[in-house]
């Protein structure tokens, strides 16, 4: 990426935050009154007069509405709740009724639960101290792009971002970025946990991000990972070797009867719980597993499934019924395939 740098590009950088909503050029903190004014009353205009918007309870926030041809190029993002599953983000191409994007805010950083701060160093997603939210996934539009938050819970929240853009000509092969939730709690016995269905179109899986609840004792990793490509049927195509493995890691991630969380640019693991005990249940496991040097390629569909599988007596398989929330990302040529509902703030609640 580096030797990217040394090339001249027909490129117009621009960048949309509460101090320029449009990301028009020279028109960038030019606020006389916002969210910030008491602070900046004997200073005035140009010194941080609204550097952030305030999305009050069931309302939807439109972040940015931009129209011409480019990418978006980071995506930074922070806020002031304790819940990030609380705030929706919602994010739509070139004039599309569907988002594109449909995730709770916290799982598409890969960060579900705000009770316990995880670095996260990989390539797409940064989360840094103490909640900086970094995207860094390329997003290619056409005609037009909007993002879009939603607070569905009952408190308001401050919500700080910029939306780094470039405005050029795009390939027209160029595809469209997608991310889709969801959640099973708990996991029906002996049924596979689906991570992403009904997708058609021309693309290619680029990550996905588990929010992982164990609610057995002993290890819970042994699922398989399978991607069903292009008609597959009763088989997948690619079908992993282990829960960890997929993950990039190996032997239940333990070192000297420990779990060992790491960071890398295309792989991590981090734990949340109320006991350090290895192999307890009541444990939340972050996981996220980019596919930037490898993604999956499909032509006309995708269907990803991943088994909730451990261990029983006698070094037999145990199907497990663990709560488990997965984000699916991709890019594809289509954007009309149909999302599951979200579930509701109950349903999306940590316990």
């Amino acid at each position: 990426m580096l030797n990217n740098l040394t090339l001249k590009k027909d490129c117009e950088s621009f960048s949309i935050s509460p101090e320029n909503l449009t990301g028009e050029k020279g028109k960038g903190g030019m606020a006389i009154e916002g969210s910030a004014s008491d602070c900046a009353k004997e200073l005035g205009q140009g010194w941080k007069v609204n550097p952030f918007i305030v999305v009050q309870s069931g309302e939807t926030a439109i972040l940015a509405d931009i129209k011409g041809q480019g990418a978006v190029k980071h995506f930074w993002i922070t806020d002031n709740a304790t819940n990030g599953r609380l705030l929706i983000l919602r994010i739509y191409f070139d004039g599309a009724s569907k988002p594109s994007v449909e995730v709770p805010l916290s799982d598409f950083f890969c960060n579900a639960d705000y009770r316990e701060y995880r670095q996260i160093n990989s390539l797409p997603i940064c989360v840094n101290p103490a909640r900086g939210l970094n995207c860094y996934f390329e997003m290619p539009y056409f005609k037009s792009f909007r993002f879009e938050i939603e607070n569905i819970g009952v408190n308001p929240t401050n919500v700080y971002y910029q939306i780094d853009c470039e405005k050029k000509t795009i390939d027209k092969d160029s595809l469209y970025f997608h991310a889709q939730f969801r959640r099973v709690n708990p996991v029906k016995y002996k049924e596979p946990y689906v991570i992403l269905d009904n997708i058609k179109g021309n693309g290619h899986y680029v990550g996905t991000y588990f929010n992982w609840g164990v609610k057995s004792n002993g290890w819970w990793g042994e699922g398989e990972i399978k991607f069903y490509i292009d008609g597959d049927t009763d088989f997948p195509t690619i079908c992993g070797t282990g829960t960890e493995d997929y993950i990039c890691g190996a032997y239940n991630f333990d070192v000297g009867g420990k779990y060992v969380e790491f960071s890398s640019p295309y792989s991590g693991l981090s734990k949340v719980g109320r006991t350090d005990e290895t192999y307890a249940s009541q444990r939340y496991f972050n996981m996220y597993r980019f596919h930037v040097t490898d993604p999956v390629y499909f032509k006309n569909d995708l269907r990803v499934t991943i088994q909730a599988l451990g261990w029983r007596s006698g070094g037999r398989y145990l199907p497990l019924q663990d709560d488990i929330s997965t984000v699916a990302y991709w890019y594809s040529d289509n954007l009309d395939d149909e999302y599951p509902t979200l579930p509701c703030v109950n349903d999306l609640e940590i316990i």
